[in-house]
């Protein structure tokens, strides 16, 4: 008896007895029911979708990179943490920071997109790029591949919109985008329930409250984009659908490759202004 009670748990949906091993409970038909208690919740696989991670964190990086190299700011080697490795104001504008100015005055509107591949410092991206790999691979499982490309990317340009009308002048960061990723699996979290769904819902509000204090503690932080942001990825999330409820779709898979084309024609547009800029800075 003490082996069976090892080997079987209750379903962490329907509360039905099943086989730690099950593939599908017989109550309720959630898959592996099981995994939940051995896997953690932000890093179950995601097959496929690693591939993408791993382009958009190269992007980021990428961008960074180029940013810092074009035009080394008086700040990029300043002692304080928050502005290590800074790239210049110069140099961001050319490469697609959004805001105000950007929008309504230069008129640049891709700048709704390049703007969450670039970052004021080395520290801004390091915490960047481990919230998206911490919660990319959750919104690939629960969503699917495109519906998360989406969502990023929607969300992305959502949270600079929202920041913009708020009169944010300029504004970095793809912690909108991933801000979307929270308010996605906010959503989901919500509306599935169950002992996953409120696992999922109460961790990322955790997260959700946290980032907002940090916000209105650290001068600087765009919290319009953050708020911006976490509501059009709730938004993608409930128009888009999550896994449990509907498949991904032709519509699906057609709005994630406008994504994927739209970023890259954009960030190529970006770094031939970067190019441009340095080349007549050097002359």
């Amino acid at each position: 008896m003490h082996a069976s009670k090892r080997s079987s748990l209750l379903c962490p949906n329907c509360r039905t007895l099943v086989s730690r091993s099950a593939a599908v409970c017989p109550g309720c038909g959630m898959k592996n029911p099981g995994s939940i208690w051995k896997d953690n919740i932000f890093t179950r696989g995601t097959g496929r979708g690693d591939g993408i991670l791993r382009l958009i964190l190269v992007a980021n990086v990428a961008m960074y990179a180029i940013s810092v190299m074009i035009d080394i700011g008086s700040t990029a080697f300043s002692g304080s943490p928050f502005h290590f490795l800074s790239p210049s104001s110069d140099s961001l504008l050319v490469l697609g920071s959004t805001g105000t100015i950007p929008l309504f005055r230069l008129h640049r509107w891709w700048s709704l997109v390049s703007a969450s591949y670039l970052h004021g410092s080395l520290l801004h991206i390091v915490f960047n790029m481990i919230a998206l790999h911490q919660l990319g691979p959750l919104l690939i499982r629960e969503y699917g591949t495109n519906r998360m490309i989406a969502i990023y990317t929607l969300s992305g340009i959502g949270g600079f919109i929202l920041s913009a009308l708020f009169g944010v002048r300029f504004t970095i960061g793809a912690s909108a985008a991933v801000c979307g990723l929270i308010g996605a699996a906010l959503y989901y979290g919500k509306s599935r329930g169950g002992a996953y769904g409120n696992a999922i819902y109460s961790q990322l509000g955790g997260w959700a409250v946290g980032i907002f204090l940090f916000g209105f503690m650290v001068p600087g932080i765009n919290n319009w984009g953050h708020a911006g942001g976490m509501l059009t990825g709730a938004l993608a999330g409930y128009l888009l659908g999550y896994q449990e409820r509907s498949r991904e779709t032709i519509g699906h898979t057609l709005l994630s490759m406008a994504c994927l084309v739209g970023t890259g024609l954009v960030l190529a547009w970006s770094i031939v202004n970067g190019a441009v800029f340095f080349f007549m800075a050097s002359g």
